[in-house]
């Protein structure tokens, strides 16, 4: 993420366009950022260039800079899903963070538990093992405690030796910590979210996909089912 005047702005232009505002379609002109963000033409067409990345602006001569469709836009951006979780789009967009989880993360419980190393083992029982012993002292809006969780799903996404699945670390943990961060995330965690873990990384331990599986889904279903419920801010 881009720091001082450049992020600033970034973050401002990015920020608005992932609420909406300005629609796709919407033309922005450079002299009218430069006077409404109070940046200079440089900064401007630094963060219009990342936009243009990240798919959510094209810049055209004599046209100027179009806000594109939202499909085309880079969905997994990091920067893209902390804006829109920060705006009138936040529910929309943990909801769809959560399908992906539930649709990837139970296929890497399996091969997790097929390919995990040892030391991937021992380490996810370990952490799983901190996980429930955070959530059952209420520490489950506590910084803390989403560093652990965020190490018990990063790690299994990655022990499953599967380069693409590895690549979904990202959404995973901005969703995670998104959640965290709006006060969406218990402090003490729904019943048997604890003990889903540790059954979880006990299974992959033990080189039980079928088990490994069935229970990441079930965690993940539960959590989304209390998304899906959550009223946006």
């Amino acid at each position: 993420m881009a720091t001082g005047m450049h992020g600033d702005v970034l973050n401002e232009l990015g920020g608005r366009i992932a609420a909406g505002n300005p629609q796709p379609g919407s033309v922005l002109k450079l002299a009218l950022l430069e006077k409404e963000l109070s940046a200079s033409r440089t900064v401007i067409r630094e963060a219009i260039r990342v936009l243009e990345n990240m798919g959510m602006v094209a810049s055209r001569r004599r046209v100027g800079i179009t806000v594109q469709p939202r499909e085309k836009w880079d969905a997994l951006d990091p920067s893209l899903i902390r804006w829109t979780l920060h705006g009138p789009l936040r529910q929309q967009q943990l909801e769809s963070l959560m399908e992906l989880r539930v649709a990837v993360e139970p296929m890497a419980a399996r091969l997790a538990a097929e390919r995990a190393t040892p030391a991937q083992r021992a380490e996810l029982l370990r952490v799983a093992e901190r996980l429930h012993d955070l959530g059952k002292r209420g520490l489950g809006q506590s910084p803390e405690y989403l560093e652990v969780d965020l190490a018990f799903h990063t790690l299994l996404l990655t022990s499953s030796a599967n380069p693409l699945l590895v690549a979904l670390e990202t959404p995973v943990r901005e969703e995670l910590a998104g959640r965290t961060h709006l006060g969406l995330h218990p402090t003490v965690p729904a019943p048997g979210t604890l003990e889903q873990h540790l059954v979880i990384a006990q299974a992959i331990a033990a080189g039980d996909g079928d088990e490994a599986e069935a229970h990441s889904r079930a965690h993940l279903l539960g959590v989304w089912r209390e998304i899906a419920v959550e009223p946006a801010a």
